[in-house]
């Protein structure tokens, strides 16, 4: 279950080096403080989690619903409003700020974001089809997904059948990913490893769940 978790935007990679003088690849992930704007409960909502704004947008640029939303909590306005799902939520108060000192180095962490939108794309390239014969015989047909139907019965394609269609621009989750450093005063962590989505894209680092049962 997550115990805790921060927001952050994907600013690229780069390498340095460890005490071993190896290099490690990391994402860069800046991790300005996000401001907790509702505390939803078990109790009262069905489910336990932080919304919480980062960034900061002008009021006007809103509707009234959702600056009113923010003057009610008494918190600046964000341009993001994003809802953190957590096993415990009572240290927590309106107003709070989360940073990058939630995570220190060596921790092992979930990272999701929106992955990059690669257009429309093959079954190759989409599923890892393996893609028709290219002997003898096959003609303009080789990275075609074959036959997708049935005969007389059922007479139909079934539904969730892999064919070709838009890729990519949907939530991705990377399990069990190291920090490498966490450098709070510079509002940085750095992520062994790739992490989805562009550069600037918005994502939710939360501690791993699966790590602790291997």
């Amino acid at each position: 279950m997550t115990k805790k978790a921060i927001v952050g935007r994907k600013i690229g990679m780069t390498q340095i080096w460890d005490e071993d003088n190896k290099i490690v690849p990391v994402t860069v992930v800046e991790v300005n403080p996000c401001r907790v704007v509702e505390i939803k409960t078990q109790a009262e909502h069905g489910y336990n989690a932080l919304q919480v704004a980062i960034d900061e947008k002008d009021p006007s640029k809103m509707s009234k619903a959702e600056a009113g939303h923010y003057k009610k909590a008494g918190v600046t306005p964000g341009k993001n409003l994003l809802e953190l799902r957590l096993e415990d939520v009572s240290a927590y108060e309106v107003g709070q700020e989360i940073g990058a000192d939630t995570f220190e180095a060596g921790e092992w962490i979930d990272v999701s974001g929106v992955s990059k939108g690669k257009g429309y794309a093959g079954v190759m390239k989409r599923h890892n089809f393996a893609g028709q014969r290219a002997t003898h015989g096959a003609h303009l047909v080789h990275r075609m997904p074959g036959s997708i139907g049935q005969c007389a019965t059922p007479s139909r394609v079934f539904k969730g059948m892999k064919m070709a269609g838009r890729m990519g621009g949907e939530k991705v989750t990377t399990q069990n990913l190291k920090i490498v450093k966490s450098e709070p005063e510079k509002n940085v962590v750095l992520v062994k490893g790739a992490v989805p989505g562009k550069k600037g894209g918005v994502v939710i680092l939360s501690n791993a769940t699966k790590k602790a049962s291997k």
